[in-house]
């Protein structure tokens, strides 16, 4: 069979003399007519190909082009500057390198005591996931919050459905678990370079500290603090690893050093570990004696922070001011379709956490729509002498107050201000607020978002009611809480149930035993 086919392939191929079989090779036919249709053809193409140089040579440059050359210039600047990073040495002769506090109080005979526990504050501390949609295939135990943030550019809107919780409990939504990451790797590095705690433990672990008497107190930063034990038993967590540490540290107590919110959220903890279950943890009145020896502050938000207002209201802060004022279209573009700030507003709306950041106390901490706990307060650097030169002195102090001096007074009081000169009359001008007589909804006038897509709560608000609420309106750390109740009455109901922002009139009545109140210092003893 294969001598056959290969006689085949000799005959197909190669033209055999000896057996005299021709080849069925097709012969060529010389093209005689130079002036016939394939000539034709040749300078047919010759044209197009002389045309398509001419295109090429004369292209212009176009915006593609110079956005490809910028990209490629910042990448390669990049590469560069990273490149020369690494292969410099750690330290340069000539520049000797500061000494580190842990360093130099290891050299002085420094030796760890008492257990630290770090109570990390909101957005600061990890979270990863361990359920998700399909959306979030591949991506079970990685972070969604805190690390590199890469999930943001890939899938911006699952990312957000998934650190979204649920807006009728306040808990996970369903077939979604998202859970903070446990460790002292949960809140030491927010970003790559950008650090919280990862200097301290540097520090903490040059004189002698490691896991078995440091602890980082992780937890949800996005649920309400009592939420945090209903879900995830972390209250009871930190408790137990709190007397653990006290016991297997020869019965020194802890030292605890918390972060922002982790301030009033172990405030929360201290309230709940006394008191009796089942809304807390049994430990007894002198349970925080025994095992805490002092606690170390670190910005604490006793009484809240003013821009937690704007944060729920418009989702605003003052780094999105300065990018509202570069760039007025590119947080909320028509074109791109980004809706940012609609987006971010669905998602932190569902977080009752940041309802324990506004401001508690009311008017008498705040002050009003007249007073203020700053006024009389001025920033006079003359006596500091920051602007003092050698030179001439009555000049530089000219200069001094055309620089610092303020045309209007301030009035602090308002922490809500529709417009410059709503913020600066006086009071009686001021129109009263009447929330009663306002329509919630109205569907004759109810207007959508401009995305079309993105919900938010602002959706079932009337135009008529918004311009109500907020022509030549001012708000007071009082009277704001009546304005959020209005434009998010979902939120803040839920919240409420969690989070109290008065002073107590008596300490002693028996409503102040409730854990809403327990994270509040004017509401707890």
């Amino acid at each position: 069979m294969a001598s056959i086919l290969r006689f085949r392939k000799l005959c197909y191929v190669e033209p055999c003399s000896s057996l005299k079989f021709q080849s069925f090779e097709t012969p060529k036919i010389e093209n005689r007519d130079e002036g016939g249709v394939g000539s034709k053809t040749e300078n047919l193409l010759e044209k197009k190909q002389r045309k398509n140089k001419n295109k090429k040579q004369h292209r212009e440059w176009r915006c593609m082009d110079s956005c490809c050359w910028v990209i490629g210039y910042m990448c390669t600047t990049c590469w560069v500057l990273m490149f020369l990073y690494h292969s410099l040495p750690a330290t340069l002769t000539g520049f000797p390198v500061p000494e580190s506090p842990g360093t130099r109080l290891k050299a002085e005979g420094l030796t760890p005591l008492h257990p630290v526990v770090l109570v990390p504050g909101i957005v600061t501390g990890g979270l990863e996931l361990w359920e998700g949609r399909p959306c979030a295939e591949g991506l079970f135990r990685k972070r969604l919050w805190g690390g590199g943030f890469t999930e943001i550019f890939k899938r911006p809107l699952c990312w957000l459905e998934h650190l979204s919780l649920n807006n009728e409990t306040g808990l996970d939504p369903p077939g979604i678990r998202v859970r903070a990451v446990p460790g002292l790797v949960a809140a030491d590095y927010f970003a790559p370079g950008y650090f919280v705690w990862a200097v301290l433990i540097e520090n903490l672990a040059k004189i002698g500290y490691e896991g078995k008497n440091m602890h980082m107190a992780a937890y949800d930063w996005r649920l309400s603090f009592q939420n945090t034990e209903i879900r995830d038993q972390a209250l009871t967590r930190l408790k137990s690893k709190i007397e653990l540490m006290y016991v297997t540290n020869g019965h020194k107590k802890v030292v605890v050093v918390p972060h922002s919110m982790g301030v009033i959220y172990f405030l929360h903890f201290m309230k709940w570990v006394e008191s009796p279950p089942p809304m807390g943890g049994g430990g007894g009145p002198s349970w925080c004696a025994k095992h805490i020896k002092a606690i170390m502050n670190i910005g604490p938000a006793f009484l809240g922070v003013p821009k937690a207002v704007s944060n729920i209201f418009s989702a605003e802060g003052k780094d999105v001011a300065y990018i509202r004022a570069m760039d007025p279209g590119v947080l909320d573009s028509e074109i791109l379709r980004l809706q940012t700030l609609e987006h971010v507003m669905r998602a932190s709306r569902t977080w009752d956490s940041i309802v324990s950041l506004l401001p508690k106390g009311g008017d008498a901490i705040w002050g009003n729509l007249d007073w203020s706990p700053e006024d009389g307060h001025s920033c006079d650097l003359a006596k500091k002498g920051y602007l003092q030169t050698s030179g001439d002195t009555n000049f530089n102090n000219r200069d001094e107050n055309r620089v610092f001096q303020v045309k209007e007074p301030v009035k602090y009081g308002r922490i809500i201000s529709f417009g410059k000169e709503t913020s600066q009359i006086s009071s009686p001008q001021l129109p009263r607020h009447d929330f009663k007589d306002l329509p919630n909804k109205d569907s004759a006038t109810n207007f959508t978002s401009s995305c079309g897509e993105v919900w938010t709560e602002y959706d079932e608000l009337s135009r008529e009611s918004i311009r109500k609420i907020t022509e030549n309106k001012a708000y007071t750390a009082q009277t704001l809480f009546d304005l959020l109740r209005f434009v998010a009455p979902k939120m803040m109901q839920r919240a409420e149930a969690h989070f109290s922002h008065g002073i107590a009139d008596n300490l002693d009545d028996p409503k102040y035993a409730h854990y809403k109140y327990w994270s509040n210092p004017l509401e707890t003893k």
